[in-house]
């Protein structure tokens, strides 16, 4: 099933269950209020869920046309959000843009941070900032929602929790990271409101794209209307989400609710760097991946990060090129303080 938030004044917006084609709803807010409702009374309220998409399906129930300009993301606000990088080449190439070093251990231990959950954007929101020299860059994702993990939970307890899937917008500012992690305290500055796809989805509705660990089609990343990146989430993965879930299962409880994202989409070609999509390679999920690949092959980067009015989008198609979560669309504007 296919679930969305749409706006309805609150802060946490009302439950809809969406139809497959994307281009219907139904009300839910009489199973559950939100969909954070939903996930903490997830084994008992989620066969209603279905049984009404069922229904939607069959244009047997009251429904309305959806608009994913209406839509929230769909948790507005989330009780943690951890973001990962399982993309191992993707923190490679960054990592060699700040001139750092990529320990070996980074192959085998996943990279996670914990990000700011109280203020996500709405998928077609604009991203507000201040200043382009901050150096706005857009990051590509994949995220799963999960139930409740133990602390020390095994893997098989994390793939057991995973209940949706959605995409994201990891916004990042480049120019204020390489300060921040030399304070040696992580990300905070450097890492403003996320937004997600306007629909979260159940594993099933992934078809054989879902192998249980990671999503196999490309994700399709869009700049001012040009193809910029086709990478195949499922290739060059080296950590899978229910690593990703039970790395930070280790030393706490993760509530219903949490939501775990897979880094930055990236594929290497040919066991280098990878190629822009207009040179017939499967382009790049960032600004800073392919800024590092013309400093390696030209000696200095020559595409610029995000500037006022440029228009980013995130969105993955199933094997018919349907929508599957719908579209991530936003504009970068500049912040005018109210």
């Amino acid at each position: 099933m296919k679930l969305a938030t749409l706006r309805n004044g609150s802060r946490d917006g009302r439950l809809v269950v969406v139809s497959r084609d994307l281009t219907r709803c139904t009300d839910a807010s009489f199973l559950a209020p939100t969909l954070q409702a939903a996930l903490d009374d997830w084994r008992r309220i989620s066969p209603h869920l279905a049984a009404l998409a069922e229904t939607l399906e069959h244009g047997a129930v009251p429904s309305e046309r959806f608009h994913e300009h209406e839509a929230l993301s769909p948790l507005p606000r989330a009780y943690q959000w951890a973001d990962g990088s399982a993309y191992v080449n993707h923190v490679e190439l960054v990592r060699k843009a700040r001139n750092a070093e990529m320990p070996e251990s980074f192959w085998t231990d996943p990279l996670i941070y914990q990000g700011g959950s109280d203020s996500f954007l709405a998928p077609r929101d604009p991203i507000a900032m201040a200043d382009e020299a901050w150096g706005i860059d857009m990051e590509a994702e994949i995220a799963v929602i999960i139930d409740d993990v133990p602390m020390g939970g095994s893997r098989e307890q994390a793939q057991e929790a995973i209940r949706l899937l959605m995409l994201v917008n990891d916004v990042s500012l480049r120019g204020l990271i390489p300060a921040e992690l030399a304070k040696g305290f992580g990300f905070f500055q450097s890492k403003p409101s996320s937004a997600f796809s306007p629909v979260a989805v159940t594993p099933d509705e992934l078809g054989e794209a879902w192998d249980g660990g990671k999503v196999h089609l490309p994700l399709l990343v869009d700049l001012n209307g040009e193809r910029f990146g086709r990478a195949n989430a499922g290739i060059d993965m080296t950590f899978d989400f229910p690593t990703l879930i039970a790395h930070a299962a280790k030393t706490r409880p993760l509530s219903a609710g949490t939501i775990i994202g897979s880094g930055t989409v990236s594929n290497k070609l040919e066991g280098g760097p990878g190629k822009p999509v207009s040179e017939g390679g499967a382009g790049y999920s960032c600004i800073a991946e392919v800024r590092m690949v013309e400093t390696i092959t030209r000696g200095e980067p020559a595409t610029p990060f995000l500037r006022f009015g440029d228009v980013v989008r995130i969105e993955m198609r199933d094997a018919g090129a349907r929508s599957i979560f719908g579209a991530i669309e936003q504009t970068v504007v500049k912040y005018e303080a109210a």
